[in-house]
């Protein structure tokens, strides 16, 4: 039986082994091929035992609050560093932490490097749409001065993940804009656009053309492409969807006799939707451009938002990921003197 390997940073997140130890605990029951490598502190890994484990205990652990400097020089004997090494080693095909994203992005790509042919990696998530399914969206943070020559190496990288994650074969691809029309946007989105429609002509993509901020949710296209500044920005707004909707069952059911009546009446509709934006569902986004898989859970996820967290790194390391990563991006071609920065 052929096993696939995750590293898991015990220790990040908001409440470190609280939450990734039970999560991994149920993921492995779910998932009989796994096997996990938990790197975390001596205290935090002691009495836990699984056939299907090997623990490393690390002495340093990287908190939210650590400044760059702090995570890269100084805490070198980290978990969420010794997570990423396992990968580089090749004794892990995928690392998953919930620890700081600034260093996680600093500290996997110090560690792994990037692809031949990316410049920058990226984040990419699943946002929940009115389809059922879910839109995938990058970049998510990792780079807010992104060149067209970036958004375009985002759209390959992206689509090689809804090929494996979603069995899309040719994922449509969406270039956020402030309108449809292609004279709109700034010098970067039109440029972007340039290059987008020839891969397109080439046969590389299937660029959908220019996307609005209601399409993400709408589920016009498979993928959407943006910088990361605007990128984060939506991320939390559709976390705060949900939230939202939450927050409104519970004071309506704390009102008066006629309010929690018609909020009993309409609690299956408002669930279900709360459901399908609960933003646990689609945890775990990948760090996209690297030498070796990572995957980021959210900081604040509960045992079953890591659970999702683990389940989209194991599919993504055992559906071969990185290789289809690989193979989209020698299909970039550029003209070497092209410059749209």
């Amino acid at each position: 039986m052929a096993f696939t390997t995750i590293s898991v940073d015990v220790m990040g997140g908001d409440a470190g082994a609280r939450v990734t130890l039970p999560a991994c605990r149920a993921f492995l029951q779910q998932q009989p091929t796994a096997h996990l490598i938990l790197v975390g502190t001596a205290d935090a890994l002691a009495g836990f035992a699984h056939e299907r484990v090997t623990t490393v205990v690390a002495n340093d652990v990287i908190t939210m609050d650590d400044s760059l400097e702090t995570a890269m020089r100084k805490k070198r004997d980290s978990s969420m560093r010794i997570a990423i090494e396992q990968v580089k080693s090749g004794a892990a095909q995928a690392a998953v932490s919930a620890g700081n994203t600034g260093a996680l992005m600093a500290i996997s790509r110090y560690v792994l490097k990037t692809l031949d042919g990316i410049e920058r990696p990226a984040i990419a998530a699943q946002l929940p749409n009115s389809t059922g399914g879910s839109t995938t969206m990058l970049d998510l943070g990792a780079n807010v001065d992104s060149s067209a020559e970036h958004l375009l190496q985002f759209a390959y990288l992206a689509s090689a993940l809804d090929v494996v994650l979603k069995g899309k074969a040719k994922p449509s691809v969406g270039l956020l804009n402030i309108g449809e029309e292609v004279i709109k946007g700034n010098e970067v989105i039109k440029a972007a656009g340039e290059l987008l429609r020839a891969a397109h002509l080439r046969g590389d993509l299937h660029f959908y053309g220019n996307v609005e901020g209601n399409d993400i949710f709408k589920g016009t296209t498979d993928i959407v492409v943006c910088d990361g500044f605007v990128g984060n920005v939506a991320l939390k707004a559709g976390e705060g969807l949900a939230t939202m909707v939450g927050e409104f069952l519970k004071a309506e059911f704390s009102r008066n006799l006629l309010t929690k009546l018609a909020a009993f009446m309409a609690y299956p509709v408002l669930h279900a939707f709360k459901r399908r934006v609960d933003h646990r569902r689609y945890n775990g986004a990948a760090l996209l451009g690297l030498r070796g898989l990572v995957f980021k859970s959210h900081g604040s996820a509960d045992q079953d938002g890591y659970g999702f967290a683990l389940e989209r790194a194991y599919d993504a390391a055992s559906k071969g990921l990185l290789q289809h990563v690989q193979q989209n991006i020698a299909k970039i071609h550029l003209a070497p003197s092209t410059d749209y920065s």
